[in-house]
């Protein structure tokens, strides 16, 4: 069994969880009301929504992490998934999502407003439209109808080369 799936049978135990398909339609997602908060895109590495004000509140712990990849900017992180102590991480980290997700949701109450749901950005496995060949121009129908906003290989090959967790 990898270390994903040993993350993803202890996120199954975890009430108010929800799993299914991710918004990407790549992998599995765990997440409440409506809202994608892990995606399991692969074996070893899970993609986590923490929320850019938690990741910028996080980050000189995040940067010290080798199991951890943050882009600057983002609101979700990348966790690669070893051993037994990235799955330990990922579970802390997912406790941090999940904390941020209900004080965001407890500040639309205190504003007067119902209990909002709210959807994660698209991580970057999810496809984005691109402008309409229309508007943009021929150079944008050349590009392609679709643009994926994936994490390059190059980076995800460093964080697969970098011992991290032992």
């Amino acid at each position: 069994m990898t270390a994903a799936h040993r993350a993803m049978t202890q996120l199954e135990s975890w009430p108010n969880l929800v799993s299914g398909s991710p918004r990407c339609a790549v992998g599995r997602s765990f997440g409440t009301a409506g809202c994608d908060l892990v995606h399991f895109h692969a074996n070893d590495a899970a993609d986590l929504y923490l929320t850019r004000a938690a990741v910028e509140r996080l980050l000189p712990q995040l940067l010290h992490c080798t199991a951890i990849r943050v882009r600057p900017g983002a609101s979700w992180i990348t966790v690669l998934l070893d051993c037994d102590d990235d799955v330990a991480l990922l579970l802390m980290l997912m406790s941090v999502a999940l904390k941020e997700h209900d004080a965001v949701r407890g500040r639309d109450e205190e504003c007067g407003g119902p209990r909002s749901v709210r959807t994660a950005p698209p991580c970057d496995w999810e496809p984005t439209a691109m402008p309409s060949p229309h508007a943009a121009g021929p150079a944008a129908a050349a590009s392609g109808a679709v643009h994926h906003r994936r994490v390059h290989d190059a980076w995800k090959a460093v964080g697969r080369i970098l011992p991290h967790g032992h």
